[in-house]
């Protein structure tokens, strides 16, 4: 995941020296010679966090049926849908694969701070695990107040008419967003590593060391 942050921020860095800003979403990468770097860093975002999950489980801080789980599966199965179908291009007009990438977008940006808040919140208050969940906690409701401003921009575009995408600076906007729900999924990798050192165990009703 690490690796998904240093390609998006290398052709972030790449379009602030050759145009005039970063105003486009991240998206837009994919409808370009460097889609395959887009590609790659959404889908290594996707699998490690299906990767993180399955340490979760198999150390018993979750099922695969809880909510938390499986809000986070919905969050790398948007994330796959956003690689597979690039977002409209409107120099040659929308698309059904614009509208399917919108919704994929939508149900990742939802999905990631319901599934963090939801993963971390039994164990906020564990002896062993307590720090790890209550960090992963606040970068969860974090991740959703970042993305307040785009649910504010949907709002005027229903009252008053403007383009959503208008009312703010998507791309920078996006890009604080997607930055915050990294960190939130790194946070909770840190907290599946720790999970996975044969000091500790845990059952379903909570940690306990291991003799």
């Amino acid at each position: 995941m690490l690796l998904t942050v240093v390609l998006v921020g290398a052709l972030d860095v790449h379009r602030l020296v050759t145009s005039v800003g970063l105003r486009r979403t991240i998206s837009e990468y994919a409808l370009g010679p460097q889609r395959w770097v887009f590609d790659t860093a959404v889908l290594l975002l996707a699998l490690g966090s299906v990767a993180i999950l399955a340490v979760l489980v198999r150390r018993d801080l979750t099922r695969w049926t809880a909510p938390g789980a499986v809000a986070l599966l919905a969050w790398a199965a948007g994330l796959a849908l956003v690689v597979a179908f690039p977002k409209h291009d409107w120099a040659v007009g929308p698309s059904m694969s614009g509208n399917v990438h919108r919704v994929g977008s939508l149900v990742a940006f939802i999905s990631l701070p319901v599934a963090v808040v939801l993963l971390a919140r039994p164990w906020r208050q564990d002896e062993v695990w307590g720090g790890h969940a209550r960090r992963a906690f606040r970068l969860g409701v974090l991740s959703a107040v970042a993305f307040t401003p785009i649910l504010y921009a949907v709002a005027v575009n229903a009252v008053i008419g403007t383009p959503w995408w208008r009312v703010v600076p998507l791309g920078y906007v996006e890009r604080l967003l997607v930055l915050v729900e990294v960190i939130a999924v790194l946070v909770v990798g840190w907290w599946s590593i720790a999970a996975s050192h044969p000091a500790h165990r845990t059952t379903r009703t909570g940690p306990r060391a291991s003799p």
